[in-house]
């Protein structure tokens, strides 16, 4: 889910220009821990935490437990490298942290220094061992590793040590074999289309691969993993006390809440990463996630999203550049790994996913410019021939505001879609808020506005209590008829205003999985070089992402952890995914203010329990809903199998049941009932102004490639299709 930057979005933008005060001057570990440069920064991170915070803090001994514990995952997420006689080395620190973080006496960071760098030494050497000619992994033998680590204890003795990490080394030669083998095959599987086309062309221009046996693959996979790790550990050792003290304060922050970050200098790319929203290239947002690189966010209507591949959660393991050699990504920096994925516009990368079903997948992405255009507002006229009804269709991606031309907002976008299907003589219309992460507060408040004449909105209450209400003042309803709100896992922040506004007025029909994402907090970045004394030394201090406010419905309850809860429940296929607001450590709780008197929307009444009624009656015989049901199912208990086999028959059995099972439930039979027009209507004024008729001809070429691929889309949806049902039903009980 996207990040929500709502609050003081000038400062942010300045805070970003003005680059957190980083000198080009090049610092040292030793400049980074000079205590007088501690101490200050210690300070100045309480003092914004303590002023800026939504959450007031008790800094006490269960304050301290829980720093302690979180700097632990920071260190050693995985239990991977301490022992437990490590770890009680450390827990004499335990009631220790928060005095600490106090004085700026920060001694726990020179122990974790000392013990990690002989603990990343110890696995070197186990990985010469295990990584050289002589050693033979065995690949029949009947055992597991338990890749989560919350279900695993930290290691008690070397033996147990060295065990682990022969089955971690296995276990990584394994899924690169594996990757090996499918893109050998792909490679075969092409060569052999391009024969029976003839494209003679195309086969002498590529290069032939050669075709290596499994045991050559087996032993390019062990020769790539070894080299894999000896980078990693050299990079780890590279670690000082100043990447230590970084996890200190962040393990400090995190306690306040998820969203809360401290962001040093040294860290500004990864920075710029995350503010930016998007990697040109591939069109996708990254971040780390343990030994990682994980997707976070597809970008509507970049190269990614069209080929509808690589999804959110996916975990991207390895990039091959066209032909080339594949570069290991686990264990590697976001920002070390986008240097990899970035790339000119036409050429293609190549990136091994993980899935959320733990399937591996090589997947092929023509880099190109991110079409930001795509992230607008669409609307099309839904004509289902069979039921005789005709509905507009708006799909917003995200709340968007401000971008490069300075004007266009989403709410003007969906505002003129409005206007322009109301012409077409509709019987209603369902606003599809799916995977918007949200964005500007302004226009949830705006969007929502639309549907209603006055009233209330959103409720936002700030760290001091103080409540301010957003309203819907133009005394103007854009749209009065049958309205439906699609939402799902992925709705967040803005997105669950909308629709908790409409839901409290019972002005529209909610729809969607069984909650939506639970994201009701603000954050706002601090520059903190604008509140640097002339006591603080050099480097500049970094920057301070904080949760600063809360969301409440009109109502008073807040879309905080719990998210807002669909009217009427289809399947999500993203329901098995465990990273809603609750599933996140130290999140916010949901609480309750007053609530507003509202006028309830009275000119089409909601027969609910009616409406769900006949929507569970279609449900029992809709095949397309069956599958997806199927599907979460299936992706559920894969997720929650965290024992991976390290037989490798047993994993190649595992990963044909996959492949096998998605076939099955592949659900892509578009339904011809379903009849889409209409589709960028209101982008004829753009057309109108093409100067000429090469612009014209290729402005007809790439709407007839969109309009094509959104047709199908649309009509592959199965959630979509019972939603017009549910329309249907809802005209006829009017």
């Amino acid at each position: 889910m996207k990040k929500m930057r709502i609050f003081l979005v000038f400062i942010l933008v300045v805070a970003i220009s003005s680059g957190f005060g980083v000198s080009k001057k090049e610092f040292s570990e030793k400049d980074y821990i000079n205590p007088k440069r501690v101490t200050e920064l210690g300070l100045l991170l309480k003092r914004m935490l303590d002023v800026y915070h939504y959450k007031k803090m008790k800094y006490d001994d269960d304050f301290s437990q829980k720093v302690f514990q979180q700097y632990l995952k920071k260190i050693d997420y995985g239990k991977q490298f301490l022992l437990k006689s490590h770890v009680d080395e450390l827990a004499k620190y335990k009631l220790e942290m928060d005095d600490q973080f106090l004085t700026g006496k920060i001694s726990i960071i020179d122990m974790t220094d000392k013990i990690f760098k002989e603990r990343i030494k110890k696995v070197e050497s186990l990985r010469s061992f295990f990584f050289s000619k002589k050693y033979k992994f065995s690949f029949d033998k009947d055992e597991y590793i338990e890749s989560d680590a919350d279900k695993r204890e930290f290691m008690t003795t070397e033996e147990e040590f060295k065990n682990y990490w022969e089955k971690s080394f296995k276990q990584a030669v394994i899924v690169r074999y594996l990757t090996f083998l499918q893109e050998q095959k792909d490679s075969l599987d092409e060569a052999k289309d391009k024969t029976k086309n003839k494209d003679k062309k195309k086969k002498k221009n590529k290069v032939k691969q050669p075709i290596l046996s499994e045991a050559a693959l087996m032993e390019k996979a062990k020769k790539t993993v070894g080299k894999k790790y000896e980078k990693l550990l050299v990079r780890l050792l590279e670690d000082d006390r100043g990447t230590h003290l970084e996890n200190f304060y962040n393990s400090v922050a995190n306690i306040f809440d998820p969203h809360t970050d401290y962001m040093p200098p040294k860290r500004k790319d990864d920075f710029d990463i995350d503010i930016s929203g998007s990697l040109q290239g591939i069109g996708a947002v990254l971040t780390e996630d343990d030994s990682y690189i994980k997707v976070v966010e597809i970008i509507p209507g970049g190269p990614a999203w069209k080929g509808r591949e690589l999804e959110a959660e996916d975990k991207i393991l390895g990039v091959t550049q066209g032909e080339g050699e594949l570069i290991d990504l686990i264990d590697m920096r976001v920002d070390e790994a986008v240097t990899h994925i970035r790339g000119k516009k036409g050429t293609v990368v190549k990136l091994t996913v993980k899935k959320t079903d733990n399937s591996i997948k090589v997947i092929s992405i023509t880099r190109d410019i991110v079409q930001v255009a795509a992230s607008f507002a669409k609307a099309s006229v839904l004509h289902h021939k069979k039921l005789g009804v005709k509905v507009g269709y708006i799909r917003l991606p995200k709340f968007y505001r401000d971008f490069s031309d300075g004007v266009r907002t989403c709410t003007e976008d969906v505002k003129n879609e409005l206007l322009s299907l109301k012409k077409k003589g509709l019987n209603g219309v369902i606003l599809d808020l799916r995977n918007n992460g949200g964005g500007a507060l302004e226009d949830a408040r705006t969007i929502a506005g639309l549907f209603i004449k006055s009233g209330p909105i959103v409720q936002v209450r700030d760290m001091e209590g103080n409540v301010e209400i957003y309203q819907d003042t133009d005394n103007v309803v854009h749209y009065d008829g049958p309205l439906i709100v699609m939402t799902n896992h992925f709705s967040a922040s803005a997105s669950e205003i909308v629709a908790a506004a409409m839901q409290d007025y019972q002005r529209g029909l909610i729809v969607g999985g069984a909650d939506t994402h639970g994201k009701g907090t603000v954050q706002a970045v601090i520059d903190l070089n604008r509140y640097r004394t002339t006591e603080f030394p050099d480097p500049p201090p970094g920057a301070l992402k904080i949760t600063t406010q809360k969301f409440y419905r009109v109502t008073g309850g807040s879309t905080q952890f719990k998210g807002v809860t669909p009217d009427l429940i289809l399947p999500d296929q993203f329901s098995y995914v465990k990273n809603r607001e609750m599933d996140v450590e130290n999140a916010l709780p949901w609480d309750e203010i007053k609530g507003n008197k509202i006028e309830l929307w009275t000119k089409h009444k909601i027969d609910y329990e009616q409406l769900k009624k006949k929507s569970l009656a279609r449900l029992k015989t809709n095949e397309s809903l069956k599958k997806i049901e199927k599907s979460i199912e299936y992706l559920t208990q894969r997720r929650d199998d965290t024992n991976f086999p390290l037989k490798l028959s047993k994993v190649i059995e595992q990963d044909e049941m996959n492949k096998k099972v998605a076939d099955e439930l592949k659900d892509d039979k578009p339904n011809l009932d379903l009849e889409v027009t209409d589709f960028e209507e209101s982008q004829t004024e753009v057309v109108k102004q093409l100067k000429n008729a090469k612009e014209k001809k290729q402005w007809k070429e790439d709407f007839d490639e969109r309009n094509k691929e959104w047709i199908e889309e649309l009509q592959k949806d199965g959630v979509l299709i019972e939603t017009v049902n549910i329309m249907k039903d809802m005209i006829d009980n009017n």
